[in-house]
């Protein structure tokens, strides 16, 4: 077995993570139609949890297709409120929407990381995160969107946690690194159990 993994992501902050943990990887990003298999998934009534597992796994396994004998970590972060997935906002005034709808209740953030290798599964894990959001007035969560629509148009729910968004919420209940979109600690654990760092 390898002691580098392909990360199949380009998601900048799992691979600051990985590179501030001080893990050897490199980013082989992942070429799959997400919107297809999430609306596939939703219309056979799959659950959020199972959603992001399944598009982690789908990642995953299309990269070790190519790279059979490197460890591959496939990655995904899924939104649920109230029942309903949000994804990332298409423009402003959905990711205004997104803000305006979550205001002063809870959702939950689910981030799913799988390993393959030899075109099989070797690990996974769901973390998660329950977060209630204050109740912002429009004026902020319109100034919001318009300075950090950049950064937040590549984000479920429209907000960065790590960014301004910090100063959207009230309560955190979870692990930060699943807020970021990956269970660090747990795949830490395995990686230094399986001799892929030391510990």
């Amino acid at each position: 077995m390898s002691t580098h993994i392909l990360l199949a992501s380009g998601s900048e902050i799992r691979a600051k993570l990985l590179r501030q943990a001080g893990v050897d990887f490199r980013v082989e990003v992942a070429r799959v139609d997400e919107d297809a298999i999430k609306t596939a998934l939703e219309a056979d009534g799959a659950s959020p949890r199972d959603i992001a597992d399944t598009l982690a796994e789908a990642k995953a396994r299309k990269v070790s297709g190519k790279f059979p004998e490197e460890m591959v970590l496939g990655c995904d972060q899924v939104l649920d409120f109230e029942g309903t997935l949000l994804s990332k906002p298409k423009d402003k005034n959905q990711a205004l929407q997104q803000l305006k709808a979550m205001r002063g209740k809870r959702h939950m953030l689910l981030s799913a990381a799988v390993i393959y290798c030899d075109a099989k599964p070797l690990w996974r894990h769901v973390g998660q995160v329950r977060l209630v959001m204050r109740m912002a007035s429009d004026a902020y969560l319109e100034s919001y969107v318009e300075r950090n629509w950049e950064s937040i148009r590549h984000a479920v729910g429209a907000y960065k946690l790590e960014e301004e968004g910090v100063r959207l919420f009230t309560t955190i209940d979870g692990s930060y690194f699943n807020v970021l979109g990956l269970p660090m600690l747990e795949l830490m654990n395995y990686l230094g159990l399986q001799g892929i760092i030391e510990q």
